[in-house]
């Protein structure tokens, strides 16, 4: 991790500069630690006494020092020596001991007042800095930052002949690792997908992710090179602070891209699968990861850049909670919407019942359902209603019912009533899109304008239109077996019937047929190969 570096190394506006080593206060000893390892006043053995000498030799003492400075400029972390307290009994108020936190960054390092008197740091602090020293400097950078300076004291503009150098190195390294990088992303990942047949994954998802994660892994470099370059202190706040800002934003490109290739997974997961409803769980889905990823990316890129993300979560939640008071509503939809995908009481085209409402399900969101009623209207129903409410699916329904009456006239005869409810049975065995082991055909009532007949099927057809054609294909055949057998159906009128009237034939009708020749009549239209009316499959 990067920060920027500023030692308050000329605090002569207000201070002399020191000509020996001071201990006597926090601010005293911090700054006889980094003024005597600066170049102009080198003094490597004035440095060291900031460190305890019990046990260890002064040469010890020296890269105890030196290596802790090179800690602080490599993470960059701003010491501003002139707001150090000068108390020389100064008490930390969290512990209420003679101590001093130096960086927030690392509270493991911190001054402690010795029985003498004195200022120093401490053996936690001593014991710590190898373990600091390998993270700031991994892969041996450490030796690189010895023999830089070795390239020559000669200084243009306020950096030396060697930092130009390793700048120089650093872009020309930083710019190969790019092309690098980017090349595997898009030659060697994205040529082994289109081997395997994944071309347009490769051409869509993965080809937009290789530039940022290019870009990651060049920043990742720079945040090991760069603190070998020891700039000064105007130029390297800004480089750092580009360095830290940039790692996480573009780890959020990346991950925010990947999204997408999460997203054509679970498609496919839910084109394998016969429920909707998980096609509209998809896009969701895939909504709800890049909010987390800009989120999070959002906090890392806030933390790095040393807020007090803490405090700012804090605040957040404070304000959350009013912010979930005044919209309830709305939390009660969500949640609404997360038991409606869970539970899964429809899927995207079933038709569905609930109150007032009666329609077909177009989509559903993370606050409302959209239905579209037989009106072409649409409607939208907040999801906390529809979780709580009773919803009566007509789309998961295995048999569609059709129940009617057949009113037959009171002058049929029971032999004839007989037949027509065979035909009918028979009419229902036939019909490719009926239920075969559950029907109903009776006689049922003795109305009081007809003879009632019952006429109770079910069809096994998914959707309304498929239905209201199998009724029709139905009904035309119970209408040509009533003509072919002189059925004569009834409706609910006053007649006044004379049997007989002097000079005219008698009203009554006359059944002059067998009931063997009514049966035979019937046969002929019934029959599946014969010359009766066909059903369309």
């Amino acid at each position: 991790m990067l920060v920027l570096l500023f030692i308050a190394s000329v605090a002569g506006a207000q201070d002399e500069p020191l000509s020996y080593a001071n201990l006597s206060s926090p601010y005293f000893a911090v700054k006889t630690h980094l003024q005597f390892l600066e170049e102009d006043s080198y003094k490597p053995e004035q440095a060291a006494k900031v460190f305890r000498s019990q046990g260890r030799k002064e040469s010890e003492r020296k890269q105890l020092a030196i290596r802790l400075q090179q800690i602080l400029n490599g993470e960059g972390i701003y010491i501003d020596v002139e707001e150090l307290p000068r108390q020389k009994n100064y008490l930390d108020s969290a512990s209420g001991q003679h101590k001093y936190v130096l960086t927030a960054r690392h509270p493991e390092i911190y001054l402690v007042r010795g029985t003498d008197g004195r200022w120093r740091y401490s053996e936690t602090t001593a014991n710590a800095i190898d373990e600091l020293y390998k993270q700031v400097y991994p892969f041996g950078a450490h030796k690189l930052l010895d023999l830089l300076p070795r390239l020559g004291p000669k200084k243009f503009f306020g950096i030396h002949l060697w930092q130009y150098i390793t700048i120089l190195l650093i872009v020309v390294l930083g710019s190969a690792f790019h092309k690098l990088m980017t090349f595997l992303f898009r030659r060697g990942i994205s040529g082994l997908l289109s081997r395997m047949g994944y071309a347009e994954l490769a051409k869509r998802f993965v080809l937009p992710v290789a530039r940022p994660a290019s870009l990651l892994f060049v920043f990742m470099l720079l945040g090991v090179l760069v603190p070998l370059v020891q700039l000064p202190v105007v130029l390297s706040k800004w480089i750092f602070l580009v360095i830290r800002a940039a790692l996480p934003f573009f780890a959020t490109v990346v991950f925010y891209r990947l999204v997408d290739l999460v997203g054509i997974y679970m498609e496919r997961l839910s084109d394998s699968t016969e429920n909707t409803l998980d096609d509209q769980l998809v896009p969701l889905v895939r909504k709800v990861l890049r909010t987390f990823v800009v989120i999070v990316g959002a906090l890392f890129i806030l933390d790095n850049l040393d807020f007090n993300v803490t405090a700012f979560l804090a605040g957040l939640s404070i304000g959350g909670l009013a912010f979930a008071l005044a919209a309830q509503d709305t939390i009660k939809n969500f949640f609404g919407s997360l038991m409606i995908f869970i539970d899964k009481p429809f899927q995207i085209g079933d038709w569905v019942t609930s109150g007032e409402i009666d329609g077909t399900v177009e989509e559903v969101g993370f606050r409302s359902t959209r239905i579209r009623t037989f009106r072409n209207s649409v409607t939208y129903v907040p999801n906390g209603k529809l979780a709580d409410a009773v919803v009566d699916n007509h789309g998961l329904r295995q048999y569609r019912r059709f129940s009617t009456k057949l009113a037959l006239t009171y002058d049929t005869p029971p032999q004839l009533v007989e037949l027509f409810v065979e035909g009918l049975r028979r009419i229902v065995v036939q019909h490719p899109h009926t239920r075969k082991d559950y029907y109903e055909v009776h006689l049922n009532e003795l109305g009081a304008h007809s003879l009632d007949v019952l006429f109770y099927v079910f069809f096994t057809v998914p959707t309304w239109s498929e239905e209201l054609k199998a009724r029709h294909e139905i009904l035309l055949q119970i209408m040509k077996l009533a003509e072919t057998l002189g059925i004569r159906f009834a409706f609910p009128t006053q007649t006044l019937h004379m049997e007989t009237f002097p000079g005219h034939p008698s009203l009554m009708p006359g059944y002059n047929r067998t009931t063997e020749e009514l049966r035979a009549e019937m046969d002929k239209l019934l029959s599946v190969n014969g010359g009766g009316v066909a059903v369309r499959v």
